[in-house]
């Protein structure tokens, strides 16, 4: 085993807390809902940027390149300034939703670098300007540009002209699990010397301020005199710990409390308050800081200038024990000297040797570099989250009460759910809170790397703290009754396979666990979601926001309802996912094969729904087109098929499963069930195929395509002037560029139409675009459907790809080859990465051409990236796709 992976054992051992310190602080509180207590839940006004240097927050803490204790009592993070900024640069700024044409977006370059599961070592890039940052430009060109054009960055500034910024690397490494080595090296790329302060910064998250008995931490200073200075941390949790600064840095002291009279022209409580680093340096106030060296937030504070090409390095060292002098070697010596450069050594060696155990072999240095990156940055985006919804509904006894009205309002039926956990969040700037299917897609690609912490992601959702009394999911914090799409059940099932391939054996007692849970889950989408008991499923918008020819997640008016085709898809597929689970834990226990004949019987159910709803001769597929649309229903008993070609008519394409007769033959009670079931419902066999034999039976495969329909959807997903692009399969086909869909219904006319970058409408915030971008999730589950459906019928199942090209593929082949496009967005060729688009700094400086972004969603033309762009959640779904294809 590496040393990386007996880390890893040890902490899920308990033996040691290798994973208590991590990168588990936000990159943005401000603007998030667990701070909002205004009547009409405007977050991103009630606490703004502008805010969030003066004013405490109540549920969790942000910084720059930082890192916390898992339940974040502990923070510590960087500060710079530049000498010209207006603001202390303590956090990444942004745009809200409003400000940004295309919804909230952050305005700063960042880079996860590395990364190991346990945190052993950490490395992360900041680009700061020289010149004075630009708030206010960044406003105010966005506000200008409607959402036809295209977002105003930091790099359209000009502020990167003429390499004018530093490259700030922030790296961590342990010594041990409680002694962690901190090196802050900045490099000065511009041709000009530059000043530069860096204030290594140590703070308490608040949780005195709201009303509980609290026992106060403090920082304070210790005296020192042998080239370092000692800050002591006094925490009733932690008890002590010691904070050790190289040199002899000015040491800065303050409270991490609101500064009310900045903020509400309200004297202090207390003198010293949050922004008093900011107000000290920026504002020249000396009085801002604590004479006394003492409060609940310290920072060192080094300065120099840089010339051009210079490098200048700091180091700290955050430890459990206090730091002796020692008569024969000075503490710097002994702290700082060759052993701290060399713990740093031994931690990169030991990730080296970590991600070449789980990464693929016989790749060139740059799709290793993707990959290693992808990783990195899905482990940067873990975050220590604290929600307790019933306390923030009825407010603090120390706060303002809160207007009565959020008692009826957002998550006002979700007073059980308290959070307070290390969560994989989709980007910790635009989706600083978790998303329930996203969630499920970090745990897929996670699994690669640590599978434990997997598996306890997925089960930490089924809690009772989290999961609905009634058995719903919590969707995220804007909605916890949002509706995303079912598939929980298919990343428990993935990551089970994974891990028992990492770990090497399977892990029953983990799919059990979850097993059950999901039963709840699955009944409340059958009690709730298909009213009708008839098979077919609504939801609402179900992950793919404005896909839909109007809001999928609001009332149509009386009588009104669409039957849909991706929500019934996915219950589909649900079953599956629990039948290939029951099925698995029958061959232990023979109990379970009940439950996998009840899996079995209401996925052929749902599958015969979508051709016929409910008896009525009406199906989600249409013969015609050869594609499977949403249904409308007009109170009048009309019926119009939403003829769309989008994901949402590919989606049935992901309900499909093979099974092997060793897997299924010997369990008795499941076969004599299935073929009574079969014989008693002989118009089902669409759905059932058991035509291949294998040496000990017949193979099964049930899926809701036949295989003449998949032969007919083929068509579409594999034709360029459709679905397929240079870069994967389109959320909407490129047909409806010159054909877009129009609806009129009771005087009210709707429409879809091919937009391949960025959404031009404001549906569902207008932050995220379906209508045709390359989304990696849904790529993800369509290549791996097709693998199945090779899985089953093998080389004689060939497809033309491209549609019209004359040229055969398997489907293996085929999936294959869609994995290679999706890893090429970020891959270069010919000196370019189209993730990057034509921005020149991106993909011809030696300084940032190998730094990469993971964006959201990707352009349907060019393969840019748009939307979140530290999506490093399902988005490093791309370490799987390389490892499993290749490049």
């Amino acid at each position: 085993m590496t040393n990386e992976e007996l880390r890893l054992l040890a902490s899920a051992e308990r033996n040691v807390h290798w994973k208590r310190w991590g990168p588990y602080l936000s990159e943005r509180q401000w603007g998030t809902v667990r701070e909002d207590y205004s009547a009409n839940g405007d977050a991103w006004s009630y606490f703004p940027h502008d805010h969030a240097r003066s004013r405490a927050y109540r549920w969790g803490e942000d910084g720059l390149a930082g890192i916390c204790d898992r339940h974040q009592h502990i923070c510590f993070a960087i500060a710079l300034w530049n000498e010209k900024d207006s603001i202390l640069k303590e956090r990444l700024f942004g745009l809200t939703n409003l400000e940004g044409n295309h919804g909230e977006d952050v305005k700063e370059y960042y880079y996860y670098l590395d990364a190991t599961p346990t945190s052993s070592y950490l490395k992360f890039l900041y680009k700061y300007p020289h010149a004075a940052f630009p708030y206010s430009q960044l406003v105010q060109e966005n506000a200008k540009r409607t959402r036809s054009d295209t977002e105003y960055e930091l790099v359209d500034t000009g502020i990167f002209n003429d390499s004018r910024y530093f490259d700030v690397f922030v790296e961590y490494a342990k010594a041990s699990s409680e002694d962690i080595l901190i090196r802050i090296t900045a490099w000065n790329r511009g041709t000009d010397a530059a000043a530069l302060h860096v204030l290594p910064t140590v703070w308490f998250r608040n949780r005195w301020d709201w009303g509980d008995p609290y026992d106060m931490p403090q920082a304070s200073v210790v005296t020192t005199s042998d080239g370092t200075v000692l800050v002591e941390l006094d925490e009733y949790h932690y008890g002590k710990r010691w904070l050790l600064f190289e040199g002899t840095p000015e040491l800065l002291f303050t409270e991490n409390e609101t500064n009310t009279e900045r903020l509400y022209n309200v004297p202090n409580r207390r003198p010293y308050v949050k922004d008093a680093f900011h107000r000290y340096l920026v504002g020249g106030e000396h009085a801002a800081v604590n004479p006394a060296l003492k409060g609940t937030k310290a920072a060192a504070h080094y300065s120099a200038e840089l010339a051009p090409g210079q490098s200048w390095t700091l180091h700290c060292r955050l430890l459990d024990r206090k730091p002796e002098p020692n008569a024969a070697t000075s503490t710097a010596s002994v702290f700082f000297g060759a052993s701290f450069d060399g713990v740093f050594g031994d931690r990169q060696k030991d990730a080296d040797e970590f991600y070449a155990q789980r990464a693929a072999s016989g790749l060139s240095d740059d799709a290793h570099l993707v990959q290693r990156q992808a990783l990195a940055g899905l482990l940067w985006c873990k975050q220590s989250y604290h929600y307790d919804v019933e306390r923030w509904l009825k407010g603090d006894s120390t706060q303002p009460v809160p207007d009565p009205e959020r008692r009826l309002g957002r998550n006002h039926d979700w007073t059980h759910l308290y959070n307070s956990d290390v969560i994989s969040m989709p980007d910790k700037w635009e989706y600083p809170w978790y998303a329930a299917w996203d969630l499920a897609f970090h745990c897929v690609a996670m699994a690669l790397i640590d599978p434990d912490y997997a598996k306890d992601q997925l089960i930490l959702f089924l809690r009772e703290w989290y999961m609905h009394p009634n058995g719903e999911l919590p969707a995220y914090e804007w909605n916890f009754s949002d509706v995303n799409p079912p598939v929980h059940a298919w990343a428990t099932w993935r990551v089970y396979k994974i891990a028992a391939r990492v770990q090497g054996k399977p892990d029953r007692k983990f799919l059990e666990r979850v097993f059950h849970k999901l039963l709840l889950n699955f009944t409340w989408w059958v009690n709730r979601k298909d009213p009708g008991g008839r098979n077919v499923f609504q939801g609402g918008f179900l992950g793919l926001d404005n896909i839909g020819v109007f809001d999928r997640s609001k009332p149509l008016g009386p009588g009104n309802f669409v039957e849909q085709s991706d929500g019934t898809s996915w219950m589909a597929m649900y079953c599956l996912d629990m039948l290939a689970m029951a099925i698995e834990l029958a061959q232990e226990d023979s109990a379970y094969e009940d439950v996998a004949s009840k899996f079995f019987e209401h996925f052929v159910h749902i599958s015969r729904a979508m051709n016929d709803l409910g008896g009525e001769g009406i199906g989600l597929w249409n013969e015609k087109d050869g594609f499977y649309y949403d249904v409308l229903h007009l109170s009048g008993g009309r019926h119009i098929p939403l003829q769309v070609r989008s994901m949402v008519g590919l989606i049935p394409l992901f309900a499909i499963e093979a099974f092997e007769p060793h897997q299924f033959g010997h369990l008795t009670g499941f076969c004599n069930r299935m073929r009574w079931f079969l014989e008693h419902n002989p118009d089902v066999r669409d759905h059932v195929d058991m035509s291949r034999k294998a040496e000990h039976g017949p193979r099964l495969l049930l899926t809701i395509a036949n295989r003449q329909k998949l032969e007919r959807i083929y068509r579409f997903v594999f034709d360029e002037k459709e679905f397929l692009s240079s870069h994967g399969i389109r959320a909407l086909s490129k047909f409806h560029q010159a054909n877009p869909f129009i609806l009129s219904v009771d005087g009210t006319t709707s429409s879809v139409d091919y937009e391949p970058g960025e959404s031009t409408s404001d549906l569902f915030g207008g932050n995220s675009n379906w209508r045709g971008p390359v989304w990696f999730p849904v790529n993800f589950l369509l290549i791996e459907a097709i693998q199945r459906v090779h899985f089953y019928y093998g080389d004689d199942f060939k497809v033309e790809y491209p549609t019209g090209s004359g040229k055969q593929m398997t489907l293996w082949e085929v999936a294959a080859e869609l994995s290679r496009r999706l890893s090429h967005i970020f891959l270069r060729h010919d000196g370019r990465r189209p993730l990057y688009g034509k921005t020149a700094i991106f993909q011809d400086d030696p300084h940032w051409r190998d730094l990469i972004l993971f964006n959201e969603y990707f352009h349907g033309e060019t393969g840019e990236g748009l939307g979140a762009s530290h999506q490093t959640g399902w988005t490093a779904l791309v370490a799987k796709l390389i490892e499993q294809s290749g490049e």
